[in-house]
């Protein structure tokens, strides 16, 4: 597996228009707009830092991801995405490993990425998205 960068950082937020405030007013980090993956019950929002990424994940419904995360954990880092050169070979190497996948195969997410979770309890507690794009 060749892991290229970390592509971004995910972190939930009840709400993007509140938490890209600090991104944007006090950091200076430029917003990139949102997009809504109805699969993944999220919207999502881009603010590019170098060559990577922090990613605003919002809920869309009150049983989505995010949501559970936050009433869980609260708002805060939910996941670290590496790029990957070839998801599919990643994801069966990790297997082969004996690696929990929540992903068995690659699915869409934001920005027309692969992508593929981890299990965290095989990754000390850290839930790690791999991504490949094309």
């Amino acid at each position: 597996m060749k892991i290229l960068k970390i592509d971004h950082l995910g972190i939930a937020v009840k709400s993007i228009d509140k938490g890209k405030n600090f991104w944007t007013d006090v950091l200076g980090m430029e917003f990139a707009g949102t997009e809504t993956v109805e699969a993944q019950k999220v919207t999502t929002a881009f603010l590019p830092v170098g060559e990577s990424e922090v990613e605003l994940l919002e809920s869309t419904a009150p049983d989505g991801p995010v949501a559970k995360y936050i009433d869980k954990k609260g708002e805060g880092i939910q996941h670290v995405a590496f790029r990957v050169e070839n998801i599919d070979a990643a994801l069966e190497e990790l297997k082969a490993k004996g690696i929990r996948l929540i992903d068995e195969k690659p699915r869409n997410g934001a920005g027309g990425a692969r992508i593929a979770f981890l299990h965290p309890k095989d990754t000390s507690g850290v839930l790690v998205e791999l991504c490949q794009r094309d």
